[in-house]
């Protein structure tokens, strides 16, 4: 256990407290008008699931728990969970539905994604900022329209809806955030 000033905490890092786990869901510093600044955090206990808040002043000191960070191969899911593999050592980790969360509709078979292991129990996975996902439903592309006007709403082969540029029809692959789901490009393949 090493100890860390609460300021110096961001999303996916794990903390102890009272002997629990838990993972940081959101970091914000806060530096009101008068008074002292204080970093809130929403944070995820491991072991079950329940959400919590805490606020620290920012100078106070917070236990954060030695994780180790792998990059790991997303193979598939099941029933149990979402199965990843070590690519150098070839070991398979379970996560569970809990931990992947909302990112769950991101994973595709092969990709390299960061698992964080506490005592060999995954608790936070990282994945890439982006991906190549198809548009699978967009409104038509109107002629003369240009790319520079607002932006049209779209379903993506994962189930996920984001806004694309008018200029982007049904079938299109592009590249999407996957930390918001927003467009960035066409992609390039």
């Amino acid at each position: 256990m090493v100890k860390v000033i609460a300021s110096s905490l961001r999303k996916g890092n794990v903390v102890e407290i009272d002997d629990k786990l838990y993972v940081i869901i959101t970091a914000e510093n806060i530096h009101p008008g008068k008074g002292t600044p204080v970093t809130q955090l929403d944070m995820r206990r491991i072991s079950d699931g329940v959400k919590i808040s805490e606020r620290y002043r920012t100078t106070e000191q917070v236990e954060r728990a030695f994780v180790e960070d792998r990059p790991h191969t997303f193979l598939y899911e099941d029933s149990d969970g979402y199965t990843f593999m070590n690519p150098e050592t070839y070991d398979q980790l379970i996560v569970t539905k809990d931990v992947m969360g909302d990112l769950a509709v991101y994973l595709q078979e092969g990709m390299e994604c960061m698992l964080s292991v506490h005592n060999g129990t995954p608790i936070a996975v990282e994945l890439p900022a982006r991906v190549v996902l198809e548009v699978t439903e967009t409104e038509p592309t109107v002629k003369g329209q240009t790319a520079s006007s607002s932006y049209k709403p779209a379903i993506l082969s994962n189930g996920v809806r984001t806004s694309v540029p008018p200029h982007i029809a049904t079938g299109t692959r592009i590249v999407v955030m996957t930390e918001d789901a927003s467009y960035v490009e066409r992609a390039k393949d």
